[in-house]
């Protein structure tokens, strides 16, 4: 393959002094849990990062592509997220919800001025999935209903009952842990039975939580929960219209909407500052994860005033969620969202990569679909465009390859045959340019 060179970087990384590649694998596989699993056939060691990029061991320079899994929004070490992490490390780490710190009250405040409607309280939790457990416990009790309705290929996160919601075989133990969750059709253009040319098929695919309603639940449920746009399951777009008439069929059962927006939120979209807006709805809940933090172990909650009356019922706190670190750097996150005008980067370079990547469809015959808005793109692979077999091979050689050019991607779909883009909101056109031109070269190779 041809070297690509990526764009300069003022930042001179420091010189690696650690334990070699192979000292820190074998601890791995020998004290750490065996399901974790690595990307790369030859696995790399990542040991510094600034804004959109990331060094290994050796001293190889990557763009990453992934954001660290869509959890960096702002940048690797971004300096204004790390001032404020300082700062407030050098006072207090820790105070429970239990006493007062200015910390949580002005970050929720800042977080709840960025949603629209009456979603204006906030709880703070420690990852994605403890926010969409306690969704599911805020609808059950709000609604006094049990049963809820998730997206086949969608996925919630890791503890049993947001495993219970997942949908997504790769991410799914044989444990009795779904209990109640009905899985509805995923709204899915490309591989689903109504396409991009179906002007109803936002209505159709709609119409599956209906039938879901009628036919599988007692006829009520608590919640209906949905990605704004799914990101394990390969950056599948919904159509027009599915969420506002999947959440009038829910609300009509007596449920609550709930948007997880762990990927999609924070302007990722470019379009909008939450994914649930591309789409033209008002969620009861709002879960969020991953970016809100840049990499912090930071995730919230947010629900009317109304809605969150129910947990008075019971003694109710979080002994690290909302912590004044945390808070502190998901203040500063926003800040700088704000400052740098991010969400106008994830439009505009948004738009220029997937002219580009459209381009590149039209040569390589392997791809079969590209996807999605802002800085959030699939590019899933096919063996074949007419069957739509899909490309797991060919989707993995392509990262493979790509990584050995210095791009670091995600892989995503049922069969791991996406290609997930989720950069940094900070990249810079060059970034583009340089990611364009190693798809180009890394997908030409297979």
């Amino acid at each position: 393959m041809k070297s690509i060179p990526l764009p300069p970087t003022p930042h001179q990384p420091q010189p690696y002094a650690g334990p070699p590649l192979d000292q820190v694998l074998a601890q791995r596989k020998q004290f750490l849990n065996p399901g974790l699993f690595l990307y790369y056939q030859q696995p790399i060691m990542i040991v510094e990062g600034k804004m959109q990029y990331v060094w290994d061991s050796t001293g190889k320079r990557y763009l990453d592509g992934l954001g660290g899994i869509v959890t960096v929004s702002v940048g690797h070490c971004h300096p204004h997220v790390l001032a404020a992490a300082n700062a407030q490390n050098a006072t207090l780490q820790h105070s429970t919800t239990i006493y007062l710190n200015p910390n949580i009250g002005a970050f929720a405040e800042k977080l709840a001025g960025k949603m629209p409607g009456d979603l204006k309280v906030v709880y703070f939790v420690n990852s994605g999935s403890e926010a969409n457990d306690l969704a599911l416990l805020m609808a059950r009790l709000s609604t006094g209903n049990y049963d809820a309705i998730a997206l086949r290929n969608g996925y919630h996160g890791g503890s049993p009952a947001s495993m219970g919601l997942t949908a997504h075989s790769s991410w799914k133990f044989n444990t009795p842990h779904s209990s109640g969750v009905h899985h509805a059709i995923a709204p899915y253009p490309y591989r689903g039975h109504f396409g991009y040319g179906d002007p109803d098929a936002g209505v159709k695919y709609a119409d599956d939580v209906k039938d879901l309603i009628n036919y599988a639940t007692p006829g009520k449920i608590a919640a209906f929960f949905a990605e704004s746009i799914q990101g394990v399951g390969g950056f599948v777009e919904f159509p027009q219209g599915y969420l506002q008439h999947a959440y009038e069929h829910v609300r009509a059962a007596g449920g609550l909407c709930i948007a997880d927006e762990v990927q999609t939120g924070f302007g990722r979209t470019g379009t909008h500052f939450w994914g649930f807006e591309t789409q033209g709805v008002l969620p009861d809940i709002v879960t969020l994860a991953k970016g809100i933090g840049n990499g912090a172990p930071l995730a919230a909650v947010v629900t009317t005033p109304k809605i969150a009356a129910v947990m008075t019922q019971k003694t109710h706190f979080n002994t690290f969620g909302g912590n004044p670190v945390v808070t502190a750097i998901g203040k500063a996150v926003l800040e700088v969202i704000e400052q740098e005008k991010t969400q106008e980067n994830c439009l505009k370079l948004g738009a220029y990569l997937f002219a580009g990547l459209e381009k590149l469809k039209a040569k390589h015959k392997v791809i079969g679909d590209v996807r999605g808005k802002g800085l959030m793109l699939g590019i899933e692979f096919v063996k074949d465009r007419a069957t739509k077999a899909p490309g797991r091979e060919e989707c993995a050689q392509a990262v493979e390859n790509a990584r050995e050019l210095g791009l670091l991607l995600g892989k995503g779909g049922l069969w791991g045959q996406t290609i997930r883009c989720a950069p940094p909101m900070n990249i810079t056109p060059a970034d583009a340019d340089f990611l364009l031109a190693v798809l180009d070269e890394a997908i030409g190779a297979i």
